[in-house]
């Protein structure tokens, strides 16, 4: 297996979001999975904190579950369980992102589902690429981000989540997963995909002042 590195690390990602938007055999699109929540709630948050909860267990198992539907074929050098994990965890932000009215087929929204995935440390990645927080994030505040900036962000996702990856080996990426490994990576990734729900729920749905926020003009 190939040595992980930023390239590697956004190819997987690429394969993850073109699942989760295309579908894989026998699991729902991102879109149909938020349709299906939407229609049992009161609410749009209700709606994502159900499927937030579900994709926690679900996460927490999806360790052992090597052989999903399109996973054994993946041109990408990622570990199949460490894979299954990503793809659950990025269709259920891109299914939130779709919850909040968010266009799943643009580009500059793709780069915002994929920072979610860093988890608390969107604003680092924020602060980093120099947008300064102000507007709160909308459609509209989203489009006007010029594409450098976009190319910037990018990159930081590639680098933290290699070095979030990398650390999350040592744990339950060794031998197929042994039983007791796989355990202790369970905890994690359930763990990890209830704070990156938060996150997404917090960057696509929430209105409120506690929103992340970006310039109309970056």
């Amino acid at each position: 297996m190939a040595k992980l590195n930023k390239d590697v690390v956004l190819k997987a990602l690429d394969w993850a979001y073109d699942k989760s938007l295309n579908g894989l055999p026998g699991a729902e699109t991102a879109e149909e999975l938020a349709e299906n929540y939407l229609r049992k709630a009161k609410s749009i948050e209700e709606a994502a904190n159900s499927l937030i909860g579900w994709q926690v267990s679900k996460s927490a198992t999806s360790g052992f579950l090597t052989g999903l539907g399109g996973l054994v074929t993946l041109p990408v050098a990622i570990p199949a369980n460490l894979l299954s994990v990503l793809y659950v965890q990025m269709r259920m932000i891109a299914a939130i992102a779709h919850m909040g009215g968010y266009d799943l087929r643009d580009d500059k929204v793709k780069t915002f589902v994929y920072m979610c995935l860093c988890g608390n440390g969107v604003k680092d990645i924020i602060k980093d690429v120099g947008i300064v927080l102000g507007q709160k994030i909308t459609r509209v505040a989203i489009q006007k981000i010029s594409g450098t900036v976009i190319t910037k962000i990018n990159q930081k996702i590639g680098f933290r989540l290699l070095t979030k990856f990398g650390s999350k080996g040592v744990v339950n990426l060794g031998k197929m997963v042994p039983v007791a490994g796989g355990l202790i990576g369970g905890t994690f990734d359930g763990v990890s995909t209830a704070t990156i729900g938060k996150v997404a729920k917090k960057m696509f749905i929430q209105n409120g002042n506690d929103g992340y926020a970006i310039p109309l003009n970056a």
